[in-house]
Order: structure tokens, then C-alpha cells, then sequence
């Protein structure tokens, strides 16, 4: 990733848009109201893949969970500067991810016989690796989603699929605004568990 990273192309795919839906959800829900289940939910989706790039750039097991600690806190500390007009969530998280990466190379001691041209660090073109990962993930949230109670999941969808504020689903449901507030704290602590166990 030490390349500029390509602007994703708008995708078709329905999953991949859920997907997308779904992690731009979970990071306004961080910037608006440091909401931890949708940390939690984003940490569970993206720290393993961080540290796997970690790794995979040449950093120790330590090394690479403290980059992956280090990038999910600032994730959680400037949520509110993510913008989906510049990219995905994806995109945006491992933005962060490459330039922790590369601050911390360059706090570290001189060492005049390394090139620093050779230092290996992920590009954005994604691994095989990666791309079985990010396959099984969208297979998990798929089907922590189709576990959702109906109602739940009937929340959840327009939220992140339609992008609908809760007033207007609220008023599309003939729901009290404060039954979908609950249904969608109930829809996170589910989908958390639901992908806990699907590890």
C-alpha cells in the first residue's frame, strides 16, 4: 500500500454495497456517538485483516498487533473525518493502515546498509490471501445478516441498504422512533455475537 491507493469504481454488486452500507453505518454511528458495538463490529471486520497486511509487510507478530491496535484507535478517534465521496471504508481504514506502517519505519533507528526502496510493504492490489479473507468476511456478515428476526433485519436493510435516517424509517414502519432505535441496538449486539461465533 505504500502506492497511491485507486479511488474504488462505483460496483454493482448488490453484497458489495451492503457491505459498504453497512461499514459506513457503523463508522457515522462512531464519529456521531462513539457508539461501541459498531466499533466492536468494525474492529472484528477489519483489525485481523491489518494485522495480516502487517505481517505480510516484514513486521513481527508484536509489531504488527500494535499497528493493528493503533489504527482501530484511530479509526475510533476521527471517524468523523471519514468521507464516502473519496472512497470505501475499506479504502479509508487501510489508508490509515499504510501510513501507521510508515511513520513507524520512520521513527526507527537509522540503519544505513537497509534500501529503503526494498522495505516491503503491501500494495492495494489486494493477495490471494486477502481477497479469501475479504471473501469469507462478506460471507459471514451475509449470514449473520439472514439471522437477524425479520424485524430486526427489516431495519437494518433500510438503514444501510436504502440509507435511511431512524425518523423515516420510524414513519415508513408506523413504528415509534424509539422501537427502531432499540431494534438497531438489538440488530448490532446480534450481528457482533453472530459473527463472534461464525470466527
Amino acid at each position: 500500500m505504500l502506492k497511491v491507493l485507486r479511488m474504488e469504481k462505483p460496483t454493482d454488486d448488490p453484497k458489495k454495497k451492503s457491505d459498504q452500507a453497512l461499514f459506513e453505518a457503523l463508522v457515522s454511528d462512531v464519529a456521531l456517538s462513539k457508539d461501541r458495538k459498531a466499533f466492536e463490529t468494525l474492529f472484528i471486520n477489519f483489525g485481523p485483516r491489518i494485522k495480516g497486511m502487517m505481517l505480510g509487510s516484514g513486521a513481527s507478530d508484536d509489531l504488527a498487533e500494535d499497528l493493528m491496535q493503533e489504527v482501530m484507535l484511530t479509526v475510533w478517534r476521527k471517524a468523523a473525518l471519514y468521507a464516502p465521496e473519496r472512497g470505501t471504508v475499506a479504502t479509508w481504514i487501510f489508508t490509515i493502515a499504510r501510513n501507521a506502517r510508515i511513520d513507524r519505519l520512520r521513527r526507527q533507528p537509522v540503519q544505513p546498509y537497509i534500501d529503503v526502496e526494498k522495505v516491503a510493504i503491501a500494495c492495494d492490489a489486494p493477495s490471494a490471501e486477502a481477497r479469501l479473507i475479504d471473501s469469507q468476511n462478506d460471507e459471514m456478515v451475509r449470514t449473520a445478516l439472514s439471522l437477524l428476526p425479520e424485524e430486526q433485519k427489516t431495519v437494518i436493510e433500510l438503514a444501510f441498504l436504502k440509507f435511511m435516517p431512524q425518523s423515516e424509517i420510524a414513519a415508513k414502519l408506523g413504528l415509534p422512533i424509539g422501537t427502531v432505535k432499540s431494534r438497531t441496538r438489538l440488530a448490532y449486539k446480534k450481528l457482533k455475537e453472530k459473527l463472534e461465533d461464525l470466527k
